[in-house]
């Protein structure tokens, strides 16, 4: 009985060890998802631009004189005919004074000459008078009238230069750095300047594109009104969101680009004379697009493709054709039709019929 059981038990281990092992799951590659949108997308044309005041002003003097005060602040803004500084104005008075003065002279001698030229006519016409002497006195009246005329224009000459020791801003916009201080004497001619003033509200800028844009650019502008966005120099900011004025009317032949002028309200001082931005100018609307991120496009030797999670589970490389890309989205105008799993990372270890494992909270390498 002990042998028996001892073949019995032989024949079982060599059962038991010629068994095969049971296979281990294939590893799946972990990856990050995003599902393939469907909307409408913004189409921009994108060129670097440069910001300018829409009106710059370097204030001078138009009278010589000392510089009495500047009652603005260095950063102030103005309105339309503030004072902004006053030149002493008490030459300028005392010679208003002096014209005002010599005009009423010469009226007393026009009301002296106008009776005398009435006696005269008086005696002439009784012949106790010439007509030499009528016709002189009438020259004289005429004189003394051309007279009063020219004082006339003294005072208003005295008066526009009183008026020009009061400077006033010419347009609303903000102050800048004073260049001259008050007390200095300043001079008519000097091309320096007091003060400068550039309007910001609202404000311009002006960036190029290839001139392969134009057409688009105006067909645009036949539809109405065209957007413009205004982003930061390492394009990650929008500052303000305008529109476009007009392009140029010419194109500069030694760059093959245009250049185009846009308008911001600026209402958050975002935007300043001569900063650099990216101007994005929207030349239309794509109401069906299918988008991914840039991030999911692979570049291979037939050309561009993503993969695609199947329900199974598994990776597909799948071509496709992008017809817009921004940095946050590409346009897909070929080869998905939305609603599709696209791997944005992981791509690296991934091949058609890799199994993959989806993990959307934990960024991959």
């Amino acid at each position: 009985m002990l042998a028996i059981a001892a073949v019995a038990a032989d024949r079982g281990f060599a059962q038991h060890a010629s068994a095969p092992a049971p296979s281990s799951p294939e590893p799946s590659v972990p990856v990050l998802t995003t599902t393939a949108a469907r909307g409408s997308v913004p189409i921009y044309l994108e060129g670097i631009g440069t910001v300018q005041a829409d009106n710059a002003v370097l204030v001078r003097s138009r009278v010589d004189g000392t510089l009495m005060q500047v009652p603005v602040r260095e950063g102030q803004d103005v309105k339309q005919g503030d004072v902004i500084a006053v030149i002493d104005p008490r030459p300028y008075q005392a010679a208003l004074d002096q014209a005002m003065a010599k005009k009423q002279e010469d009226q007393a001698q026009l009301a002296n000459a106008r009776l005398d030229l009435v006696r005269y006519q008086s005696l002439a016409r009784q012949s106790f008078a010439t007509q030499q002497q009528l016709d002189t006195q009438q020259a004289l009246v005429a004189q003394l009238i051309a007279t009063i005329a020219g004082d006339q224009a003294a005072i208003e000459a005295a008066q526009l230069n009183l008026a020009y020791c009061y400077i006033t801003s010419p347009i609303p916009g903000r102050v800048g750095l004073r260049l001259v201080d008050p007390g200095n004497l300043v001079h008519a001619t000097d091309t320096t300047g007091i003060i400068t003033i550039t309007q910001i509200h609202p404000i311009t800028a002006t960036f190029t594109l290839p001139q392969e844009q134009l057409p688009r650019v105006t067909a645009a502008m036949a539809k109405g009104a065209v957007p413009v966005l205004a982003y930061s120099s390492d394009d990650s900011t929008e500052l303000d969101a305008g529109s476009l004025l007009t392009p140029n009317n010419s194109i500069d032949q030694t760059t093959g680009t245009i250049e185009l002028k846009a308008e911001f309200p600026n209402p958050n001082d975002t935007l300043w004379p001569g900063q650099f931005i990216n101007a994005h100018l929207q030349v239309g609307t794509d109401l069906n697009a299918v988008t991914v991120p840039p991030a999911a496009i692979q570049h291979g030797p037939d050309g561009l493709y993503v993969f695609v999670v199947k329900p199974d589970r598994t990776a597909a490389v799948q071509p496709i054709t992008v017809g817009y890309q921004t940095a946050s989205l590409a346009v897909v105008a070929k080869g998905l039709s939305g609603g599709e799993q696209v791997v944005v990372q992981g791509q690296s270890r991934l091949d058609n019929g890799t199994r993959v494992s989806i993990d959307n909270k934990t960024a991959m390498s």
